[in-house]
């Protein structure tokens, strides 16, 4: 099996030469802007938001017929285990790319889903179910969620 390695990568040159003609320096202007614009519109960005959903910036090529497909991100808070209305309409969703968060009991933070390297009754897991984010704690004595974030991520429809 090959693997195919994407032709263009986010990265401006550092320098470029414009011609002094009002012409040649239109269209080697016209170019220049066209390079900057693709460089920044193919970066990750940095946004989280538990108001609106935002574009994450990334494009994936993982359907069988390599159709660009663009990500998406939402952010989530919580107070505690249970389940929480997500509203992400999965009709419109080819893939879940990314589920995880992080909690605090008040005093240390940890990872969602959690996992205890001690007793396996201590975990919290963190499922989506297609209307509901579902945090399930152990029947041991993991920690106590005060607050807290989950984030999913997911590929719009080709």
């Amino acid at each position: 099996m090959t693997s195919r390695i994407a032709s263009q990568i986010p990265y401006l040159r550092v320098q470029r030469s414009f011609p002094e003609e009002s012409q040649p320096l239109s269209v080697e202007l016209d170019k220049t802007y066209i390079d900057i614009a693709n460089a920044v519109n193919q970066r990750g960005i940095g946004t989280f938001s538990s108001d609106i959903t935002f574009a994450t910036g990334e494009t994936w090529f993982v359907q069988p017929n390599g159709r660009r497909q663009q990500g998406f991100r939402k952010v989530y808070e919580i107070t505690g285990a249970g389940s929480t209305n997500h509203g992400i309409n999965f009709n419109n969703i080819s893939a879940i790319v990314r589920l995880w968060g992080t909690f605090t009991d008040g005093t240390n933070w940890y990872t969602l889903p959690y996992v205890d390297v001690v007793a396996a009754n201590n975990q919290i897991s963190l499922t989506l179910s297609p209307t509901q984010i579902v945090i399930t704690a152990g029947g041991g004595a993991p920690p106590t969620i005060t607050s807290g974030f989950v984030v999913v991520e997911w590929l719009a429809q080709a």
